[in-house]
């Protein structure tokens, strides 16, 4: 159990309970920066992974304790187990220190011991889900909680007696992403250059370093020349991605990660990405078309879930991992360049589903329960 006390400990405050990737991390990151901005005191319970992820807590003291995850195999289950139990020791031991008021704990299995330690303590609890499909470790957290909050309108895999928990707040972004809703999405020109951003979510993404070289090299060179890209890889497929596109001549950022996204979203035209859903909110908040490519092997398919969510608002493009080819996505990017409304019109749609007030909600409803009162009043 390691422990990164940079400040005062105060008991009465809120603790947080993330870890395992960004999509966990970032919206506890978002709701930690409102709370320490409105003089609240924080605490970020997490696991080791937690540094991978670039999160930015200031003025937050961060404890990690033991986690495990699903993994195949009998022994690796086992240890799982085992690590789930020394968790919510740990996470006992830390919640009798700090005690309190409120926990939120944002899903995946990191969140899980603190969790269910702050359930057996009797603490008021808050689990916020980000996916459009209540995850795994949250639906067993469901029946101990005090409060499902939901990123998206619909959610499903809600278990039937924990309905009239959920309170939709909307997922937080980080604030560099939020400010971009006040930025104008950059309009491309009839003959202009068209900046294309691929992410792959936290580890990057295989599939987009195979299919968007091919797909360039698709294009006819006169509208090729008209398109620049900046592309997240896996860090082994950084070299062999960056050849491939120099081959064909094209300006194109290559690296295994970005640390100035909102600067590279307010700057693109197109952005290319799995559908994990801090990506799908970060998109809709900043008002940015997407080509939503879920990742087929996500719990429960709920990235599928989530970039339904936007394309049936008419704010991305959802293309199936099987139908994402060079052939298909060559098209879908000559149509833009022909036709640079119809991302204009894409712009405007995914904004109009976003959640910007996301944080503040959340805050809110932490905040009622702190202070014991009811949270399924008007918010």
């Amino acid at each position: 159990m390691g422990h990164t006390l940079l400040h005062p400990i105060k008991q009465g405050g809120v603790v947080l309970a993330a870890g395992g990737t960004g999509g966990h991390i970032f919206p506890a990151e978002a709701l930690a920066e409102h709370l320490v901005r409105a003089g609240q005191s924080v605490s970020l319970i997490t696991d080791q992974r937690f540094a991978q992820y670039h999160g930015h807590f200031p003025s937050v003291n961060v404890y990690m304790i033991r986690a495990g995850g699903l993994k195949a195999g009998l022994l690796n289950k086992i240890k799982a187990v085992m690590d789930v139990g020394i968790g919510v020791l740990q996470a006992l031991l830390i919640l009798r220190q700090l005690k309190p008021k409120v926990v939120v704990g944002f899903g995946g299995y990191p969140s899980f011991p603190t969790m269910y330690a702050a359930s057996l303590l009797g603490i008021h609890t808050v689990i916020h889900e980000q996916n459009a499909v209540l995850g795994r470790a949250n639906r067993i957290l469901a029946r101990k909680v005090d409060v499902i909050a939901t990123s998206f309108e619909k959610v499903g895999l809600v278990p039937a007696p924990d309905q009239s928990k959920i309170i939709f707040t909307g997922n937080p972004v980080r604030s560099g992403v939020r400010a971009l809703h006040e930025v104008p999405y950059p309009m491309l020109d009839a003959d202009g250059v068209m900046r294309i951003l691929v992410l792959g979510g936290s580890q990057g993404a295989s599939i987009f370093s195979q299919i968007m070289p091919a797909a360039m090299a698709a294009l006819p060179k006169n509208l090729r020349d008209r398109v620049r890209i900046d592309q997240q890889c896996r860090k082994d497929d950084v070299e062999a991605t960056r050849a491939a596109y120099e081959a064909l001549n094209m300006h194109v950022d290559i690296a295994s990660f970005f640390t100035d996204i909102p600067a590279r979203l307010a700057a693109a035209h197109l952005v290319i990405s799995r559908s994990g859903a801090s990506t799908v909110s970060e998109l809709t908040v900043a008002g940015r078309p997407s080509i939503l490519v879920p990742l087929p092997s996500s719990a429960d398919n709920h990235q599928t879930a989530n970039a339904l969510a936007v394309d049936s608002a008419g704010g991305a493009w959802l293309m199936p991992q099987a139908g994402f080819t060079a052939a298909a996505v060559s098209a879908r990017i000559e149509s833009f360049l022909h036709l640079p409304e119809s991302l204009a019109n894409a712009a405007r749609a995914a904004m109009s589903v976003g959640s910007l007030q996301a944080t503040e909600t959340l805050a809110k409803l932490v905040q009622q329960l702190s202070q014991g009162q009811s949270p399924f009043s008007k918010i």
